[in-house]
């Protein structure tokens, strides 16, 4: 079984940020990761400082590169369970059946975007079919924009994109707006269309239109779709954790740390590099602790070592 001070589930931006930190403190670090990032659909991300424009590959493969060049390993697969292992921290177990000791763990497993199930809308998730308009909303400004409805929540939603083209449609898509959130759409010069999107209609490698219930057909340049965020945060419900620390990502169970959109949906690529710097910092602190108390003269642990001794003798 292989140890190490810290096993960090999840290589994303939040995960590998905080595999550098702990890395570059000259810590013992695995990260475990599936090779799945939520932003895999786009081509290029945006807003974060520096790396405007990069495509999301290039900077989880750069983060790697850095990682490994401090001495961090990576493993790629999954994570099935983090088992408690008293004084000597967790055993983390993995998707193949392996199993590797640390003394603290990060989970930063990130979400995943449940969208609706309309016809043709996945396939074009992420490209011209969008949800962050911070993170996509200048590369389609000036354009004819859509926003699917369905929810108070949409015509929030609507309401932020008119900020990036005078241009927008509002498809209801079923949902009943009330008077008030009608005359701020209309305030705002957005368009709404009664009906249920059923089809998201594409030509060769781009979005043609929207297709209703009602046989009539829109071509907006992009929509913008809410999905529902599911956080994948299975590990650290399993263990009872919750984050009792929302500066640090520290969670209620001993040893364990969370960053990302595991546990802050709304976060994005750069935030999440941010949450996991910071948890890496908070960590590194618990295990100076940990090592100090180790070293001072008749510590708990070594007055247990020696009453095991004489019982032995004994």
């Amino acid at each position: 079984m292989n140890g190490y001070d810290v096993a960090v589930v999840g290589g994303g931006a939040a995960g590998l940020s905080a595999a550098l930190v702990l890395t570059r403190a000259r810590r013992r670090v695995v990260v475990i990761d599936a090779g799945s990032p939520r932003n895999a659909p786009a081509a290029h991300m945006q807003g974060f400082l520096s790396r405007d424009g990069m495509p999301p590959a290039d900077l989880l493969a750069a983060g790697r590169a850095e990682v490994t060049g401090y001495g961090g390993h990576l493993i790629a697969g999954t994570v099935r369970a983090i088992d408690p292992d008293g004084p000597a921290g967790f055993r983390v177990r993995t998707g193949d059946g392996g199993v590797l000791a640390a003394r603290r763990v990060v989970v930063a497993t990130g979400l995943r975007d449940e969208i609706p199930g309309i016809p043709g809308l996945a396939d074009r998730w992420g490209r011209d079919v969008l949800n962050c308009p911070y993170c996509h909303g200048y590369e389609v400004r000036d354009r004819p924009l859509g926003v699917l409805g369905g929810s108070p929540e949409t015509v929030a939603h609507a309401l932020l994109i008119r900020q990036w083209s005078d241009d927008v449609t509002f498809f209801s898509h079923g949902y009943e707006s009330t008077p008030d959130e009608r005359q701020r759409l209309a305030a705002r010069g957005i368009r709404v269309v009664d009906g249920v999107v059923t089809r998201v209609i594409t030509d060769g490698d781009r979005l043609a239109g929207i297709e209703l219930d009602r046989a009539s057909v829109v071509a907006p340049h992009a929509l913008f779709v809410r999905p529902r965020l599911v956080p994948a945060n299975g590990l650290l419900t399993a263990l009872g954790a919750v984050v009792a620390d929302q500066r640090t990502g520290r969670t209620s169970v001993p040893g364990v740390w969370a960053a990302g959109n595991a546990v802050d949906p709304r976060a994005q690529v750069i935030t999440a590099a941010g949450q996991g710097s910071a948890a890496a910092i908070d960590l590194n602190a618990d295990l100076v602790d940990s090592d100090v108390r180790d070293a001072l003269p008749f510590s708990a642990a070594q007055e247990r070592r020696v009453a095991a001794i004489l019982t032995h003798q004994e």
